[in-house]
């Protein structure tokens, strides 16, 4: 029964509605801002915002003028410019064909910029003999790129998703990876890089969100790279295309618009093979790669500074641990080094990844770091990954 004769000629549905804001609004504190109060990527602290960082970023080499190592020319004369990932990517393709008459970028679609415009002007400025499109034949871009490289040119190979790299599989696999080995060291194809996009973007579905970096792992004679950030794509892509082995290239797709930075304009290089240490510390390591060093933020932040959602599952014992966040940029050959050096002090690991469990880079990593530092672990190696696909299968149809 309503006993209020202002609210007997309001409508049933409208007195529910208002009881109930009111019951919000004397419960409720400030509703949070559209962004919401965690780090995301575009306000990581990652991420080089300004000239100077941006130029300082650690690992960087400048090339210039064909030489490498320490600047030869002073970093107050150097410009940088504001860039996404895929402009990145763009720049350092645009930069390896200047540089080199013999590089080529090929793949579907590349000709008219590609599906997330990362060769957007370069048949204009450099050519359609050296910026064309190939048919539809994953099989097809890697070997003809095999063949390429091993007539001395810089093959830059596009494959559309990585979702798609399975068909090149043998052609990268069992000739790029072994070409140097099967002719006694007389032939190599160092000369080739794959580019592709991976990880998975929200709206992917099966075939556009896969991370397959895993199944690369056993086939040496191979590199395999995944950048964060602008700086890192360039950086690491200009290494890339000039280091003398074959490169996959893996570029986070979410990433090409979401992540922007001031990145140095001249030629420079970050070395394969290294991790970088994001955030020191010394009671957990925490390692990853590509998209999740962003999830890893907010998940160091969370932990820091609970919101009330959380905070009664996470003890005030653990919210001042200091975490060391590493991104191991190349995947293959990883850096066992670094992460060993901070797991040992340390004492605890955790991998994430975008992948499944079941065949990760994580169970790779998990196995030698317990190997190597078996007697300083204070706690198993965990690793927290895409929903393990093989375990879930297992449950429901056995």
């Amino acid at each position: 029964m309503i006993k209020s004769p202002k609210l007997a000629r309001i409508p049933h549905r409208n007195v529910l509605s208002i009881r109930s804001n009111r019951r919000w609004q004397s419960t409720s504190a400030e509703p949070p801002p559209a962004e919401g109060h965690l780090p995301s990527v575009a306000t990581s602290s990652f991420l080089r915002t300004t000239p100077d960082s941006a130029l300082r970023a650690p690992g960087l080499q400048w090339a210039d003028d064909g030489l490498s190592g320490p600047p030869n020319i002073a970093l107050a004369e150097r410009e940088t410019r504001k860039m996404n990932l895929y402009q990145a990517v763009r720049d350092a393709m645009s930069i390896a064909l200047t540089k080199d008459d013999t590089a080529v970028v090929f793949g579907e679609d590349v000709a008219f910029g590609g599906v997330f415009r990362c060769t957007m002007g370069l048949a204009e400025e450099f050519g359609r003999e050296r910026v064309f499109n190939t048919p539809l034949t994953e099989q097809g871009i890697a070997g003809f790129g095999i063949g390429l490289a091993s007539m001395g040119h810089t093959a830059i190979a596009e494959i559309q998703f990585a979702d798609y790299i399975y068909p090149a599989f043998d052609q990268l696999v069992n000739e790029a990876a072994k070409h140097r080995f099967r002719s006694g060291g007389q032939f190599g194809v160092g000369g080739l890089t794959i580019r592709c996009p991976t990880m998975s973007v929200g709206h992917g579905g099966l075939y556009h969100s896969q991370s397959p970096e895993g199944f690369f792992l056993g086939a040496a004679g191979l590199k395999l790279v995944i950048p964060r950030s602008p700086v890192q794509a360039k950086g690491l892509l200009l290494a890339s295309i000039r280091d003398p082995n074959p490169v996959i290239f893996m570029e986070p797709k979410i990433l090409y618009r979401s992540a922007v930075e001031q990145v140095p304009i001249g030629d420079f290089e970050i070395p394969l093979g290294k991790a970088e240490t994001l955030v020191n510390g010394s009671d957990l390591t925490l390692l990853t790669w590509g998209t999740p060093v962003y999830h890893c933020e907010t998940a160091i932040h969370m932990l820091r500074s609970p919101p009330e959602s959380l905070a009664k599952h996470i003890p005030q014992s653990i919210r001042s641990a200091k975490v060391e966040l590493i991104d191991l940029r190349t995947i293959l050959p990883w850096d066992v080094e670094t992460i060993a050096e901070s797991v040992e002090r340390t004492g605890r690991l955790v991998i994430v990844h975008e992948a499944s469990r079941t065949g990760g880079v994580g169970s790779e990593i998990a196995a030698e770091i317990q190997k190597r530092c078996f007697l300083k672990l204070h706690a198993p190696v965990k690793r927290v990954t895409a929903w393990d696909a093989n375990a879930i299968r297992k449950v429901l149809y056995t």
